[in-house]
C-alpha cells in the first residue's frame, strides 16, 4: 500500500533513536540503579518518580499509571502523533530517509501527517517573520521598539523576533510559494478566510515565535505597533490549534529546560520581554506563558524537568508580577497552586512597581539578578499581602488580619516549619504567639473538615468576613454591592459584657443627663465605644450638645433622637426607656452614683486597654535597628499603664 513506511526503516529509526535523549526532552531523568532511569511521569501527575526507562533495551514502563513501550510510542503519547507521524519525526531528528511501500512517498495527509505540515508553516512563517524585521522599511517601528528596550539585532536573531507585514497577504502568498494550501494556512492560525479569500492573521504587528518543548514553533505572539491597528489588542497570539495548546506551552522553554534541568529551579515571568531580559541577564531559567494564567498543566511541565520530586532536596520556582494589584492578584493566584508543588515557591516583585525588561533598562543587568535573588518565599509575600488589607495599628485590624492569615500558615506542607511561622507572624502582626497558634489550629480543624467533604483545599481558607486570599467571595460566593451592607447598623452583641456596659452607660446619659457633666463624656474617646451603632448613639448625644444641654429629660432624648444618623434613632429611642438594672433611689429617683462611675470607669478603661494593646504590639512589629523610637514608645507605655491604674482607683 503506497505510504506505508517499509518495516525495515521503521526498525532502523527504532535502533538509532536514544530513548534516553528523546525522554530527556519532556523529562529529567535520574539513576534508579544500573542500566535504568527514572523521572516523573509526563502522563500522569506524581510527586515520587515512578516513571522508567532502560536505554539498553530502548524500553519505558510507568509503574504508577501502567503505560510503557518503545522509543517510538513514547514520542506518539508525549506528543499525541500517529504511528507514521512518529516514525517520521524520529527520522527527521536523525536526518534519515525513508522508504515506503511499492515505491511510493508520504501523502500529504497520512505520511507527513497534518501535524507535521502544521509545524512545518510555522517554521516557514517564523523565517518569514524575522527576514520581514531585518528587510523591511515598515519594520522600523518593531526595530525601534526592541531598541528602546535594550535588546539589539542579536538578541532578537536569538530569540527568533520577527515583523508581520501590513499587507494583508504577505505571509500567505509566501506560504502558498511554498507550497502550503489554503486549507492548511488556516488550519494552522496563520490566516483567516473571508469572503475575498485568506487574509493574514498578523499585520504590522512585532512577532515572538512561540516554540513547544521540542523547539518546533507552533505558535506566535504579536505585540501592536501602530496606532491606527483596528485591533486594539496591545497583544495577540495564535488561537489554540491541534499543534498549539496555550495552557501547555511556556515561552521560553525550549531555550531555559537544560538550565531549568541543571539547577532544578524556574523562573516564571509575565511577558515575552521579560522572558528576553532574564536569560539576556544570565537568568537562562526564565520563561512566560502564552496570554493565560500560569495554570495546572504548566506547572506539571515545569515539575517534570525540575525533577520536583519529594524524596530529593526541595528545588526552586520563582515567580515575578508587576507590583500593581493585578500582579498582586497574580501571585495570590499561584500561592493558591503551591500545593501541587515539592518545590519551594518564590516571590519576586521590585518595590517600584518595575517587571524585568523595565528593570534590565533601569538598573541593567545586575539588577534583573538581584530581583530573582531577593525573592521572598511564597508563604511569606501571600501572609505580607493579607495583612496589607488590614489596619494592624488597632485591635479590630490585627484580630481580621490573624483569621485572614491563619489558613496560609495551617496550609503549609512542612508541619515541622509551621511553629517557626507561627512565631514570626505573630511579630508581624503584633500579638501573643499563643494567639496565632490557636487561631492555625481552628484554621487547620476548618480545612481538614472542608476537604474531607470536598468544600476546599486544606490551608486555602477565607480572611474571616467570607474572603479568599484574592479578596473575592468566599466558598463560590457571588460579591456584592458593599453600600447596601453599610447601610444596615449591625445591632449590638449584648452578650459581650463590654458592650453591655457601654448600652447601659448610653440609657444613663439619656435618661438622667444631669448626672453627668460635661468633662466626664469628653473624657471618653469615641472609638471607646465597641459597638458602632453605640459609638453613632455616643457621636448624636455630642452632636446635640452634650448632657449639658439638656433643658429637660424629653427635651433632651429629642435632639439626641434628630441629631443621630436614620439607622440608630430606633436605638435612641429605646435607650431612652428602656430599664437600668440597677436600683433606682425611691426618694430621688436617681440611680446610684457608684453604679455611674462604674459605667464611666469601664468605658474609659476598655478604651486605654486597648491603646495599650496597640502599643505593645507597635513594639513587638517595631524593628530591632530603631532604639530611639522603641525607647519612646516604651515611655508611651509605662504613661498609658499610669493611667489604667488611676482610672481604677477612682472606683475604690
Amino acid at each position: 500500500m503506497a505510504g506505508r513506511i517499509k518495516a525495515d526503516d521503521v526498525a532502523l529509526v527504532k535502533e538509532r533513536s536514544s530513548i534516553e535523549d528523546v525522554v530527556r526532552e519532556h523529562v529529567t531523568l535520574r539513576s534508579a540503579g544500573p542500566g535504568s532511569l527514572k523521572g516523573l511521569c509526563p502522563f500522569h501527575d506524581e510527586k515520587s518518580p515512578s516513571f522508567n526507562i532502560r536505554p539498553a533495551v530502548g524500553a519505558w514502563h510507568c509503574f504508577g499509571c501502567g503505560e510503557g513501550g518503545d522509543v517510538i510510542s513514547f514520542v506518539q503519547k508525549v506528543e499525541h502523533l500517529s504511528f507514521s507521524e512518529a516514525v517520521e519525526r524520529l527520522a527527521g531528528k536523525l536526518g534519515m530517509e525513508l522508504h515506503y511501500e511499492d515505491g511510493g512517498g508520504p501523502r500529504r495527509d497520512e505520511g507527513l501527517g497534518k501535524r507535521s505540515r502544521l509545524v512545518e508553516a510555522h517554521r516557514v512563517a517564523a523565517e518569514f517573520y524575522a527576514g520581514s524585521l531585518v528587510d523591511l522599511a515598515e519594520a522600523r517601528a518593531g526595530r525601534d521598539f526592541l531598541r528602546d528596550r535594550g535588546f539589539d539585532r542579536t538578541a532578537a536573531e536569538h530569540f527568533g523576533v520577527g515583523f508581520s507585514p501590513r499587507a494583508g497577504e504577505a505571509l500567505t502568498r509566501h506560504l502558498r510559494a511554498k507550497g502550503f494550501s489554503d486549507d492548511e494556512i488556516v488550519t494552522a492560525g496563520l490566516a483567516g478566510r473571508g469572503q475575498r479569500g485568506l487574509y493574514d492573521r498578523f499585520r504590522g504587528r512585532l512577532m515572538w515565535p512561540i516554540r513547544d518543548i521540542t523547539g518546533d514553533v507552533v505558535g506566535f505572539g504579536a505585540r501592536r505597533l501602530f496606532d491606527d491597528d483596528r485591533i486594539e489588542a496591545k497583544y495577540l497570539n495564535t488561537a489554540e490549534t491541534s499543534i498549539y495548546k496555550k495552557s501547555t506551552v511556556l515561552y521560553g522553554l525550549d531555550l531555559a529546560k537544560k538550565a531549568i534541568s541543571r539547577d532544578r529551579t524556574a523562573v516564571v515571568v509575565e511577558g515575552y520581554t521579560d522572558v528576553m531580559a532574564c536569560h539576556l541577564a544570565g537568568i537562562e531559567t526564565a520563561v512566560a506563558t502564552c496570554g493565560t494564567a500560569f495554570g495546572v498543566d504548566h506547572i506539571k511541565v515545569l515539575r517534570r524537568l525540575m525533577r520536583d520530586e519529594s524524596d530529593l532536596a526541595p528545588a526552586k520556582v520563582v515567580f515575578t508580577f508587576d507590583g500593581d494589584a493585578a500582579g498582586q492578584k497574580a501571585a495570590m493566584r499561584a500561592f493558591a497552586d503551591d500545593q501541587r508543588w515539592a518545590s519551594q515557591s518564590f516571590v519576586a516583585v521590585e518595590s517600584s512597581g518595575k517587571d524585568p525588561c523595565e528593570l534590565r533598562q533601569s538598573g541593567g543587568d545586575l539588577a534583573v539578578r538581584a530581583l530573582i535573588e531577593d525573592a521572598l518565599p511564597m508563604f511569606e509575600f501571600a501572609v505580607r499581602t493579607t495583612l496589607a488589607r488590614f489596619d494592624l495599628a488597632n485591635a479590630e485590624g490585627r484580630i481580621q488580619g490573624l483569621r485572614a492569615v491563619a489558613p496560609i500558615i495551617a496550609g503549609i506542607r512542612d508541619r515541622s516549619l509551621r511553629p517557626e511561622y507561627t512565631r514570626t507572624v505573630a511579630g508581624w502582626i503584633g500579638v501573643e504567639v499563643e494567639q496565632v497558634a490557636a487561631e492555625v489550629g481552628r484554621a487547620g480543624r476548618i480545612a481538614a473538615r472542608d476537604a474531607a467533604s470536598g468544600g476546599g483545599v486544606p490551608g486555602r481558607g477565607t480572611d474571616g468576613a467570607g474572603h479568599g486570599p484574592n479578596g473575592g467571595a468566599g466558598r463560590g460566593e457571588p460579591e456584592h454591592d458593599r453600600r447596601d451592607e453599610a447601610q444596615v447598623m449591625p445591632h449590638p452583641d449584648l452578650r459581650d459584657p463590654v458592650v453591655l456596659a457601654e448600652r447601659q452607660l448610653l440609657q444613663a446619659v439619656l435618661q438622667f443627663p444631669g448626672q453627668f457633666d460635661a468633662t466626664e463624656l469628653e473624657a471618653i474617646d469615641p472609638v471607646a465605644f465597641t459597638a458602632p451603632a453605640h459609638r453613632a448613639v455616643h457621636d448624636a448625644i455630642r452632636a446635640a450638645g452634650g448632657p449639658g444641654a439638656a433643658a429637660s429629660t424629653g427635651v433632651w432624648a429629642d435632639r439626641v433622637t434628630e441629631a443621630a444618623a436614620a439607622t440608630v434613632r430606633p436605638l435612641v429611642s429605646e435607650l431612652a426607656v428602656a430599664p437600668l438594672p440597677t436600683r433606682i433611689d425611691g426618694a430621688t429617683g436617681l440611680p446610684e452614683r457608684r453604679y455611674l462611675n462604674s459605667l464611666l470607669v469601664r468605658v474609659q478603661e476598655v478604651a486605654l486597654t486597648r491603646r495599650i494593646a496597640d502599643a505593645l504590639s507597635a513594639l513587638r512589629r517595631m524593628e530591632s535597628g530603631d532604639p530611639e523610637a522603641a525607647r519612646a514608645l516604651s515611655v508611651q507605655l509605662q504613661g498609658l499603664q499610669r493611667e489604667l491604674v488611676a482610672l481604677r482607683d477612682r472606683l475604690g
